[in-house]
């Protein structure tokens, strides 16, 4: 069977592309092509790298305020590697419309919050503030508005007594990685029912 090429762009550590990763293999029907990386510094690169995973770099500093010049840099690699479903992982520039419409219908991205509630950042200090009994992480596609666009699975975490965002932000991030394994295979395989954890 031919795998679907899964290209990850990432801006830090790269914990939940490592995931991805880990899951391509055997019968899996994707197979990472490439982590992408605004930041050459980004930890996740040299994790990608020991996989023997193809890896780049568009640093965004020499772009301060031309974000379409940004992203024209940005398509050459992620186009030469021909990838049939880009995966948002922790990348962490917002990217316009016009980038977004290329891969509309087969990008994805994770975000640390139950979308609708929470988009944008500080999600698990909102969370806490608002008193929510329960937190977690979605996983959808990616169209031009922020955080929006059919999802695709999310993990519901329980809040508990005493928790700050750091403490939260862990518990959520150990289902991040459970959940887009579990949604790029089934999204791979042509499936967008949404995957609901735990």
């Amino acid at each position: 069977m031919s795998h679907k090429r899964v290209a990850i762009l990432i801006s830090g550590g790269g914990s939940n592309m490592v995931s991805l990763v880990d899951s391509m293999t055997g019968d899996h029907p994707a197979r990472p092509c490439l982590v992408l990386s605004n930041d050459p510094q980004a930890g996740g690169l040299k994790k990608a790298a020991a996989r023997g995973i193809p890896t780049a770099v568009v640093d965004h500093r020499p772009f301060a305020g031309d974000r379409a010049a940004f992203e024209a840099e940005l398509l050459k690699p992620l186009l030469a590697a021909e990838p049939d479903i880009v995966c948002l992982a922790g990348f962490m520039r917002v990217l316009t419309a016009d980038f977004v419409s290329r891969f509309q219908g087969r990008m994805l991205n994770i975000h640390p919050s139950l979308l609708p509630k929470y988009k944008g950042l500080h999600t698990h200090a909102r969370a806490l503030e608002a008193g929510d009994k329960e937190h977690g992480c979605t996983v959808h596609e990616v169209t031009a508005a922020l955080d929006d666009g059919p999802i695709l699975g999310q993990a519901r975490v329980p809040v508990e007594p005493g928790d700050t965002p750091e403490t939260l932000a862990a518990r959520v991030l150990e289902w991040e990685h459970k959940l887009y394994p579990a949604v790029l295979r089934r999204f791979a395989l042509g499936n967008t029912e949404p995957v609901l954890l735990p």
